[in-house]
């Protein structure tokens, strides 16, 4: 007689033991395997017979994924059928195969052949918002909203419309007053740019050589 590797488990289980560890009552479990919805792994053709619905382990931890679906997401058991007819006439493993989610009381997966997620049944796809995409295109917008043309750089102008019609660096809304009035509190060149990082040299010393503004 041929040794069987110690290492390998084969487990079977009752209705009875199926209903303790998954908290699905035997006529549940009989109801689900008479409609096609979920049929033991090991099962006789006569189900009247006795022990003729056998469980695997596989079984009863796809069993208790669709136990949790049910009772702790609320997902219709109609929706559940219409997801196995959606995936092809699942086997019982692929509940385990496959990364579910619930949304709505529907199931999402992931379509590995997309990369994306979507709603089973309807097909929809999941919208995802790439939020570090979001960040470094806002910087990228500012940046580039702050930027100047090269002829405005050391320039001064005034405008009807900015910082009510003062004396400004071209090109900004920083009043050349300010400026001032932190070079005659002592500050460096260097000192005012740290207040304005978008500003330059040439901005500073025009600000600063500039005739007092009012």
């Amino acid at each position: 007689m041929q040794r069987k590797d110690s290492t390998v488990v084969v487990s079977a289980f009752t209705e009875e033991q199926v209903e303790r560890l998954t908290s699905l009552a035997v006529s549940r479990l009989r109801y689900w395997d008479r409609t096609n919805f979920f049929k033991p792994s090991f099962a006789a053709s006569n189900r009247r017979a006795s022990y003729s619905r056998v469980y695997s382990f596989t079984d009863i931890a796809s069993l208790r994924v669709i136990a949790s679906l049910i009772n702790q997401f609320n997902v219709p058991l109609q929706h559940l059928r219409l997801v196995i007819a959606k995936l092809g006439n699942m086997d019982n493993a692929a509940w385990l195969r496959t990364i579910l989610y619930v949304l709505n009381r529907k199931v999402i997966f992931d379509d590995h052949q997309s990369g994306r997620r979507r709603e089973v049944v309807s097909g929809q796809y999941m919208i995802g918002i790439e939020l570090e995409n979001v960040l470094s295109d806002t910087r990228r917008d500012i940046a580039s909203l702050s930027k100047r043309s090269e002829e405005k750089v050391g320039e001064i102008e005034k405008s009807r419309n900015i910082a009510h019609n003062s004396l400004v660096i071209s090109g900004t809304r920083i009043p050349i007053r300010s400026i001032q009035e932190f070079h005659e509190a002592g500050f460096t060149v260097e000192n005012i740019l740290l207040e304005y990082p978008t500003l330059t040299d040439a901005d500073i010393l025009a600000a600063i050589n500039h005739p007092k503004a009012a």
